[in-house]
């Protein structure tokens, strides 16, 4: 059994990471696309840390989040690290760190609920234009 009080915010994202990939990855499998490389250019645009990092600062400025969803993104984005950022900036990096970790945690506590209705949230940003990460 796990007991969420020993992960770290950096555990969380690693779960948090797979969890939104995978709705991501169901949401553009329904364009009805079929080409590998033209499923990973449209799942970019929703998973890159810039995106991610976008999608964070959209739902804190509209206050989508709760204090306790606030508090577990802010733990993961301030939790120490032990990669290097890829292909973005470090502060970008710790974002979608926070982004991912609140994504493991609605995981993990088991509300599904949540997690899709903030996933869904997500899609609707990205694909109105309003994160300008492609």
């Amino acid at each position: 059994m796990i007991k969420l009080e020993q992960l770290n915010g950096v555990t969380l994202a690693y779960l948090g990471d797979a969890v939104y990939e995978v709705y991501i990855r169901e949401h553009v499998l329904e364009t009805g696309t079929t080409k590998v490389n033209e499923l990973q250019k449209m799942s970019k645009q929703f998973v890159s840390a810039k995106a991610q990092a976008a999608l964070i600062n959209l739902m804190i400025e509209e206050n989508v989040l709760s204090d306790e969803e606030l508090r577990i993104y802010k733990n993961g984005r301030n939790a120490k690290k032990y990669t290097k950022a890829k292909n973005t900036d470090v502060v970008t990096y710790h974002m979608s760190t926070g982004f991912e970790a609140l994504m493991g945690y609605l995981d993990l506590t088991k509300n599904k609920e949540r997690l899709v209705e903030l996933i869904d949230w997500c899609i609707k940003k990205v694909e109105a234009g309003e994160t300008n990460a492609k």
